[in-house]
């Protein structure tokens, strides 16, 4: 998984990750030269009183080594920028996949989740490549070509090799076996500390609220317990791998020394090749030693490598259709077709044989009980899910069938929880079309009755606005989100309990404008006030997710029990209206 993920997004880097292979490639043959040029200068200089030459090998060594430093310094500098760029390109591509997610895909994997993965998960994988292209491409050469030169400078005290490099490999392949699962299982631990923290953060007023900071605290805590403890069982197990890696490394430099001194006290042995065999085995076990950071590296870029993939070939449930089809009716006629819609998993649909139209200029209200399917109803025309059975047509297509950009662009959402991005108030209204004037986001403030606030703010247009919209109040967030959906002029409007928060006088002023702005779309309210719909053309009373009543207020009042059940739990005053 980690090889297929990284090895597409490296295809664009080609070049350089070809540079840098040719150079790290120089640079550990120039460094397995060196011990053999010392070796020269020991047994044809040192001991025969050689100065020239002892000067010329020496000569040729610091210009060796200066090279292998340029070539190192470049080497790392487009592993870096390569590593950098992987990173970039996967962030992009998780970014790009999660905006193509429906509803069931977010439901699915989890807001926290897919923050992770697009922040820590990358982070492994980002770090896996500047190791890959540094470390990996030295250590293989390094290590093959330190044996084949030790076996070259000495073949009897090679015979040691044989023994200490499958103890090493015995030690990393324990040690990779044991850390690969111990990080799979961190991933999700990191998602969870994600998630409490989130909840805290964007819930702390009703944990203050019902006090419950201490018991927050708690959940936190063993969150942070449960990951602190992998993570310690992790370094547990490095902190007995690189003892025994050094432990063998001495031990071998020890054996090396005794029976290289008896060799060389027989004669059998120059000493320049013994301190060439010490150096070569110092670059072996130093090769094996940049194995151990691989293995620190790998198994977590493994399991974050399989949690992005995850995300990458997750297939949405909701897509364009091979072939789009263009809208044939008028602007923003919408039609339900006996369309039924349940939620995966669900016992039961919410929605049942829903059959009715709406037509361009009229407004229609939609109105029932709580966990009718009102919202779920008005989600389904920009086809945030997809309809269970039936047809759902949109300018006399099926949603199924159009473009999910083209539907969309027909469309003014305004959701029932109003939300506001970071930015200011101007950066907000043009989010529905970034090419508005000024006059058109005052005009349509005015309309969504919200000049006066604005133009009280600091700035005005330009007044800053927190995430989410928190520096507002709930009815200032409705109303400015309410006019972001009339700076786009759309054929259809859907409005989902976005007056909640709006006094009596202010919610029909904003519906008097709004009648005459939105003159020829199609305006859908949904609403749990009789007060905000009894004016609308037509009403839907849903009961349980089935169609109970359909027509104006006075013949619902007369005709539709469960609309005048609805009437008559309200106020006296709105109900006797």
């Amino acid at each position: 998984m980690l090889t297929r993920l990284v090895g597409a997004h490296l295809r664009p880097y080609a070049r350089p990750v070809a540079v840098v292979v040719t150079l790290l490639v120089a640079q550990t043959v120039a460094n397995l030269y060196l011990p053999t040029l010392n070796a020269a200068i020991i047994n044809n200089g040192v001991l025969t009183g050689r100065i020239g030459y002892i000067w010329a090998i020496g000569g040729v060594m610091l210009g060796l080594t200066l090279v292998v430093s340029v070539v190192s310094i470049t080497a790392v500098y487009f592993a870096s920028r390569t590593a950098m760029g992987v990173g970039r390109d996967l962030r992009q591509a998780v970014f790009e996949q999660v905006q193509r997610f429906s509803t069931t895909e977010m439901n699915h994997f989890g807001t926290p989740s897919l923050i992770t993965r697009n922040t820590n998960d990358v982070q492994q994988v980002q770090l896996f490549v500047q190791v890959a292209l540094t470390i990996m491409v030295v250590a293989p050469i390094m290590s093959v070509g330190g044996v084949i030169m030790a076996v070259n400078e000495g073949a009897t005290l090679s015979l040691l090799l044989v023994v200490v490099v499958p103890l090493m490999a015995v030690v990393l392949g324990g040690l990779l076996l044991v850390a690969v699962p111990l990080f799979r299982s961190m991933q999700p631990k990191i998602d969870r500390i994600n998630q409490v923290l989130r909840e805290q953060i964007m819930g702390i007023r009703v944990v203050r609220a019902f006090v419950r900071t201490g018991a927050e605290q708690q959940r936190f805590a063993l969150a942070n317990q449960d990951l602190t403890a992998t993570g310690l069982r992790v370094n547990r197990f490095f902190a007995l791998a690189l003892p025994s890696l050094l432990t063998i490394m001495n031990l071998s430099s020890v054996a090396v020394l005794w029976f290289g001194g008896h060799l060389v006290s027989q004669g059998s042995l120059p000493i320049g090749n013994l301190t060439a065999f010490l150096q070569y085995i110092a670059q072996i076990l130093f090769a094996v030693m940049m194995a151990v950071m691989i293995a620190l590296v790998l198994p977590r870029a493994v399991a974050s490598a399989e949690r992005i993939q995850a995300v990458l070939q997750q297939a949405p449930s909701i897509a364009d259709p091979p072939r789009p089809q263009p809208p044939r009716a008028g602007a923003g006629a919408v039609e339900f077709r006996s369309v039924s819609f349940g939620y995966p998993g669900g016992d039961r649909p919410v929605l049942t044989d829903l059959s009715f139209e709406l037509h361009p200029g009229e407004t229609v209200a939609v109105i029932g009980g709580t966990g009718s399917g009102k919202t779920t109803l008005v989600s389904l025309v920009p086809r945030f899910f997809d309809v269970s059975a039936g047809a759902l047509l949109v300018n006399g297509v099926d949603v199924r069938g159009q473009s999910l950009e083209e539907l969309w662009s027909q469309i003014g959402l305004v959701p029932q929880t109003a939300y506001l991005f970071r930015g200011t108030v101007a950066s907000n209204l043009r989010m529905a079309r970034a090419d508005a004037a000024d006059a058109e986001l005052w005009h349509a403030l005015e309309v969504a009755q919200a000049r006066d606030f604005v133009a009280a703010m600091p700035g005005q247009l330009e007044a800053p606005v927190d995430q989410g919209g928190t520096n507002v109040s709930g009815g200032q967030r409705q109303r400015l989100s309410i006019a972001r959906a009339i700076i786009k002029r759309p054929q259809v409007y859907l409005l989902d309990d976005c007056f909640s928060a709006l006094d009596a006088a202010t919610d029909a002023r904003l519906r008097a404008a709004l009648r005459i702005e939105a003159e020829g779309a199609t305006v859908v309210i949904v609403s749990q006030r009789v007060s905000t719909i009894m004016s609308a053309d037509r009403i839907i009373v849903l009961d349980r997710g089935a169609v109970v009543g359909i027509g104006p207020h006075p013949q619902l009042l007369a005709d539709c029990a469960a609309y005048r059940e609805i009437v008559e739990s309200q106020a006296g005053g709105e109900a006797a209206a």
